[in-house]
């Protein structure tokens, strides 16, 4: 199949590089940095130049578009305003939404757990309340909403924390807390935040075996199996890699005031397993990681 990748230098996007050039012709896109795409069939693009944009889905006609490129920061950085933030991840949204309609390919869209209010308890179904409490989450919400408003042949991914090691100059936090653990280093982590993460092999895993899928028109919620808060998920690593759990310290939300304050956005993730796929433990996604 013919595989249009956004956000191609992104976190996860490096890893789908990996993963569908197994099996598929991959088109991946980058902005900035190139990561690993420069390895790949990939072009530099700005999601946001409608033009440019429809000049690659004329000439690649991809089967499947995997959408993951956004402004994820939860906090503005220097340079952006939320106009931008509303650009990248709604306008341009909308836009390959409708490029998606227009040459007939299925569009596999990554949003976040954080669409979900954080108080209505744990292991929230894909019909639970949804109270986005940053920008991030809620023009994510917005793609889902320009996406469904647009055609019905799309999977929206509400994705849980993603953790791992970042390629090339994306970072992730799971792997700072392993160089500093490393290193001897005191990591400060909350506890009285609940996700249900997924590692970044294990979702670049899933989302190939979705590409090739027949599944459309479904938000599904895509996770881990266990609810830990981030302290619990370093208590873990600590276990499994032998690092000194003394080295960690227990912090709350109330001690960083910058963050939006999200207590349980814990997924059930049984839709997501009714359509036959198997996810691994934690500890058999961060055996994996290091093991990597």
């Amino acid at each position: 199949m013919k595989i249009l990748i956004t956000g191609g230098s992104g976190l996860l996007g490096q890893y789908l590089n990996r993963v569908l050039s197994l099996r598929h012709n991959i088109l991946t896109i980058y902005n900035t940095n190139a990561g690993n795409c420069k390895e790949y069939n990939s072009i530099k693009l700005d999601i946001c130049d409608k033009t440019s944009l429809t000049k690659i889905f004329d000439d690649f006609r991809a089967d499947v578009v995997v959408h993951t490129a956004a402004y994820s920061k939860s906090i503005l950085s220097e340079g952006y305003s939320s106009k931008d933030v509303y650009n990248i991840n709604v306008n341009a949204t909308k836009q390959i939404a409708e490029l998606c309609d227009k040459f007939n390919a299925k569009l596999i869209y990554t949003s976040t757990d954080l669409v979900y209010a954080g108080y209505r308890g744990s292991y929230l179904k894909e019909d639970a309340k949804l109270l986005p409490a940053s920008l991030y989450a809620e023009t994510k919400l917005m793609g889902e909403v320009k996406i469904r408003e647009t055609f019905d042949n799309y999977i929206i991914l509400r994705t849980a924390l993603l953790f791992g090691f970042g390629l090339n100059h994306s970072i992730n936090h799971l792997q700072k807390i392993y160089s500093d653990l490393q290193k001897g280093k005191p990591v400060k982590l909350f506890i009285d935040q609940y996700r249900t993460p997924i590692s970044l092999i294990e979702a670049a895993r899933i989302i190939c075996e979705l590409v090739s899928s027949d599944i459309k028109t479904e938000i599904i919620n895509f996770g881990g199996l266990e609810r830990v808060s981030r302290y619990e998920l370093g208590e873990l690593l600590c276990e499994i890699a032998k690092f000194d759990k003394n080295l960690l310290t227990k912090i709350t939300m109330d001690d960083v005031t910058e963050v939006a304050k999200v207590e349980d956005v814990s997924m059930s993730t049984d839709k997501l397993e009714s359509f036959g796929f198997k996810q691994k433990s934690l500890d058999e996604m961060i055996l994996e990681i290091l093991e990597q």
